[in-house]
């Protein structure tokens, strides 16, 4: 399928190197300027994108929900919705956030909580809204995220395949015109278990959705899980950062600190490379190791002269001087010399008549 720009002037797709998203979440603490600080360091550690979550409190969460005691060591307030609100940035607070993030020229989108947030990341032209695994089955979220004609990214946690498929032919089939997509398979575990990871997921997504580019947004500890994604073929991968994972807040034990996403970048762009291509050839580097290993065609015993060579006459040897190489052995086989070779000794190209 077609390179698709998520952001401007960066392309996913095949060909393309694999777009990281260092999430932010609600690892700031509410404090907007720890989230500057995130911003910042994301950028520093080499991240396409950085990503924050958005909620609108009454529209995601009922009053009961919003009320109930909250008794966590995470706890910001002692009900759960005095402990969101601690970690709710305001539109103008986001917008703020957006205009810190050019100026170290990275871009800000986020995770759409409600569709009251939908219409806030679309006022503020963020250049692709995250849907959460939180909201897969929230199907008027999700169509109200694809009118904008943003490119849309889901995270698939808490579902199974039959769910994304409807999910699929609904931006793809019969939105008109399809919504560019990105699927991220994920599994909404923090830490997620390696068992219930499933990157072969990957895969199916490959082979379901055509119309799709798949990713990985991971919450396992470490990241050569998110390294083994990109070999399978994500084209993004998200993961959360933090400052220190033994912060308070569920999210930053499974979290990266600065030295560990410059980690994980760094050996995602070092499998790229690796990935190379398909086509089996000898390279460059080889060549001093060819040249001090490399097998050249000897003689097994003394020849003579016009000798017709069989099999028992060859061997492959290391050999000085380097002479016919061993590769070649079989194609020697009922030629002849023009000059006699004693035994050990190399056959060079010029004794072939």
């Amino acid at each position: 399928m077609e390179p698709l720009e998520l952001v401007p002037g960066r392309y996913i797709g095949e060909g393309q190197p694999c777009f990281v998203i260092a999430e932010i979440g609600q690892n700031h603490q509410g404090d907007i300027q720890l989230a500057k600080t995130l911003i910042r360091r994301a950028k520093e550690c080499g991240a396409d994108c950085v990503k924050l979550q958005l909620s609108s409190l009454t529209a995601k969460f009922n009053k009961a929900a919003l009320s109930r005691p909250y008794d966590s060591e995470h706890a910001w307030g002692v009900t759960y919705g005095a402990h969101k609100k601690h970690l709710e940035f305001s539109r103008d607070q986001v917008a703020e956030l957006q205009q810190f993030a050019a100026e170290v020229d990275i871009p800000l989108t986020a995770s759409a909580m409600d569709i009251p947030s939908v219409h806030t990341l679309i006022e503020l032209e963020v250049p692709f809204i995250k849907v959460g695994s939180g909201d897969i089955h929230n199907l008027p979220l999700i169509r109200t995220a694809a009118a904008s004609n943003r490119p849309l990214v889901l995270s698939t946690g808490m579902c199974d395949v039959d769910w994304v498929s409807q999910v699929y032919e609904e931006l793809t089939m019969v939105h008109d015109p399809p919504v560019p997509l990105v699927i991220l398979q994920c599994t909404s575990a923090y830490p997620t278990p390696p068992d219930q990871v499933h990157l072969r997921v990957l895969d199916t997504y490959a082979q379901m959705f055509p119309h799709a580019h798949v990713g990985y947004s991971g919450h396992e500890l470490g990241v050569h899980i998110t390294v083994a994604a990109v070999a399978r073929g994500a084209r993004v991968v998200e993961r959360h950062l933090t400052l220190n994972k033994t912060w308070k807040g569920s999210d930053h034990a499974c979290s990266l600190e600065p030295n560990d996403l410059r980690d994980l970048i760094t050996a995602i762009r070092s499998v790229e490379a690796a990935l190379g291509s398909p086509l089996k050839a000898f390279q460059p580097c080889e060549e001093p190791c060819y040249t001090k290993l490399g097998k050249t065609v000897v003689a097994a015993r003394a020849i003579e002269a016009g000798q017709v060579l069989e099999e028992r006459d060859l061997l492959a040897k290391v050999a000085d001087p380097r002479g016919v190489p061993a590769e070649r052995l079989d194609s020697l086989l009922g030629s002849r010399l023009n000059r006699d070779v004693a035994v050990d000794q190399s056959v060079m190209e010029e004794d072939i008549l």
